[in-house]
């Protein structure tokens, strides 16, 4: 019996396919059953791989959280069970916007936070990406 269970697994094949990756990886971990492990999520479509709201930092969070949400759902939980968010821009001069719009979706939840300024994120398209951990109660 698995001691975690993977939500959405993919390989970088098939989502990066202008690079030459090959990783078997995964949205999400459920960890005992209880811990949930959301992989960084973009402005990326989970189903098409297409990347959206090109440009505009505000829509690009707000698809990520989107994202974190759906997964979330899948793994069993909601974004209430959130405890923790990573959050990586590419320029700090979105990180008003970014954090105004994550703010909306996490409104009363209080998890922790770490922000960091990056150089890239994987896709040159994308400015911000999210990733969350929780503990479904």
């Amino acid at each position: 019996m698995p001691t975690h269970t993977r939500v959405r697994p993919f390989n970088t094949k098939t989502t990066y396919p202008e690079q030459n990756l090959d990783n078997d990886l995964c949205q999400a971990v459920v960890a005992s059953g209880r811990m949930v492990f959301v992989r960084g999520q973009i402005a990326q479509d989970l189903d098409t791989r297409e990347s959206v709201h090109v440009g505009d930092a505000t829509l690009q969070t707000r698809k990520a959280m989107e994202n974190i949400a759906l997964l979330m759902q899948e793994a069993g939980g909601d974004l209430s069970h959130v405890c923790r968010v990573v959050v990586y821009l590419i320029d700090i001069r979105y990180r008003e916007d970014v954090y105004r719009e994550m703010g909306r979706w996490l409104k009363g939840v209080f998890p922790v936070s770490t922000g960091l300024v990056v150089s890239a994120l994987a896709r040159p398209e994308w400015l911000v990406e999210i990733e969350a951990t929780a503990v479904i109660p």
